[in-house]
């Protein structure tokens, strides 16, 4: 039995052979369906891999509170001296510490951008006042010296960890740890530096490359809570107290309940809606279901060359029915069975679809590697992608290799002998 299949495909491949331009524009077709699904997938699943990913830098146990300035503020901010109250409020935290049931942790934060500079270097950065549990709710990697310390926040000491993008920028060709920084007119120590993390995707972290973390006590007691800006003859004043809160919750199943309980929480002690809560649980959920349906979009508007291969390989072979009439009688003649017919041309089909998904592969593998070197855009080749494609070809095969087979074995012999 293996024997007669080894030598029906060697007969198979060696009738291909007699046609080779032919079979080769067959191929071209499951080629190029193979090589686009496989493609397209990819650049689908990097673009998904890659929101993901900025998701799940926020945490999947976190909830992010950040201020926001209502509406009707901006409309009285254009007034002269008029001033914007709005945001969260230091009493926010210890409500939520206090009376929201799975919470674990709860990190304020004051933003202020600031132009700081080292000798004559100078760049705008965001000063962040936190406290230390911010690195553990949002970590990144530690690439010189130490992240700020209970001991810091308690002694209201004036240091301050930069993000890897600030310190090259300001710290280039100087000693890096110890030295000290002005931020406006004020000076902190370097005590430690962090990886930097860009946002993608229409993702917001909590964190900018341009970040540097100093004492929460510190930054209250520099900067006030009073920001004013001066634009157009007009000044815009703005009291905000904390401009961030996130929240750490116990358990991932806790963390839909505990975000609507803090929303309910801060409707009652805001009259403005001068907040927004993300939820990366949320928005996570919300990705994986667009990154399946993005991947079938894609899948099916690539599957489409597939079938055109497909129908390219039926005509080929009706077309080398027609041919072959008379070699198909003579072998019915000598004893053929039908069965035997239809197999040698399933054959032919197969190996013409798994050829060409083979050399698919190999321009779908390569497809996406040339994508992200010239147009930067992530991409991922999965094996799952790889054996689909590959299935679908030899299916094709199958498929539409079954009509000519079934065609040439119900041929008449004495009606085939007489074709010339």
């Amino acid at each position: 039995m293996t024997s007669r299949v080894a030598r029906n495909i060697r007969l198979g491949i060696k009738t291909l052979l007699l046609h080779k331009l032919r079979s080769f524009l067959t191929v071209l077709g499951v080629v190029f369906g193979v090589g686009s699904v496989i493609a397209m997938l990819s650049v689908g699943e990097g673009a998904s891999r890659e929101a993901l990913d900025q998701i799940r830098k926020l945490g999947s146990n976190n909830i992010m509170i950040t201020a926001v300035k209502p509406t009707e503020d901006e409309a009285a901010a254009n007034r002269v001296s008029m001033m914007s109250v709005y945001g969260l409020k230091y009493d926010d935290v210890d409500r939520i510490s206090r009376t929201i049931p799975h919470v674990t942790r709860t990190v304020p934060a004051k933003l202020v951008r600031k132009n700081s500079f080292v000798g004559e270097k100078e760049i705008e950065l965001r000063i962040v006042g936190t406290i230390p549990s911010w690195f553990r709710l949002v970590s990144r990697e530690v690439l010189a010296g130490r992240i700020m310390t209970q001991r810091d926040l308690d002694s209201s000491a004036p240091v301050c960890v930069l993000t890897e993008h600030g310190a090259r920028k300001l710290l280039a060709t100087e000693a890096t740890i110890g030295k000290n920084i002005r931020c406006g007119s004020d000076y902190f120590e370097v005590v430690g530096i962090v990886r930097s993390e860009t946002a993608g995707g229409g993702i917001q972290t909590p964190d900018l490359e341009i970040d540097a973390y100093i004492p929460l006590d510190v930054a209250r007691h520099r900067f006030g809570d009073v920001v004013i800006r001066n634009s157009s003859g007009s000044r815009e004043r703005e009291l905000v107290e904390l401009h961030q809160v996130l929240v750490e919750v116990d358990d991932i199943s806790n963390v839909e309940t505990v975000a609507a309980a803090l929303d309910t929480m801060l409707k009652r002690f805001h009259k403005k809606v001068d907040y927004r809560i993300n939820v990366p649980l949320a928005l996570l959920k919300q990705a994986e279901a667009t990154k399946r349906t993005f991947n079938i979009v894609l899948g099916s508007i690539a599957g489409i060359s597939l079938l055109v291969g497909g129908i390219g390989i039926m005509n080929i072979m009706l077309a080398s029915v027609t041919e072959r009439t008379r070699e198909i009688g003579v072998r019915r003649a000598i004893g053929a069975r039908r069965s035997q017919i239809v197999g040698q041309f399933l054959i032919e089909t197969v190996v013409l679809s798994t050829v060409g998904g083979l050399i698919g592969i190999t321009l779908g593998i390569l497809t996406p590697t040339l994508i992200t070197l010239f147009a930067g855009m992530p991409t991922v080749v999965t094996l799952w992608s790889l054996a689909l494609s590959l299935g679908i070809s030899m299916s094709i095969g199958i498929v539409f290799g079954l009509y000519p087979a079934m065609r040439a074995a119900n041929l008449d012999p004495i009606e085939a002998l007489r074709h010339e």
